[in-house]
């Protein structure tokens, strides 16, 4: 649960983004995985709570690519940062 307590606010929205657009497309981890071109492991240990694996900008492009989305709408519309 450390590394979970470690994770950036920008890492968990861009996490829980993909994890929604999958859920809402009924898409399995493998199919977000053959997308990126990486395993279904690496897909798991992003959305898992015990492991810390994060979706890069390239990740976010090719998914926007697929979906015919932006790579901004994978972000927050504003700064995470606490001040």
């Amino acid at each position: 649960m450390k590394d979970q307590e470690n994770i950036a606010g920008i890492d968990q929205y861009v996490i829980d983004f993909i994890r929604r657009l999958r859920s809402e497309r009924s898409l399995l981890q493998e199919d977000i995985a053959s997308i990126l071109g990486t395993t279904k492991a690496f897909i798991s240990n992003a959305e898992s709570n015990n492991h810390r694996a994060k979706y890069n900008l390239r990740h976010i492009d090719k998914l926007a690519s697929h979906f015919n989305l932006s790579p901004k709408d994978f972000l927050p519309e504003k700064s995470l940062q606490s001040n």
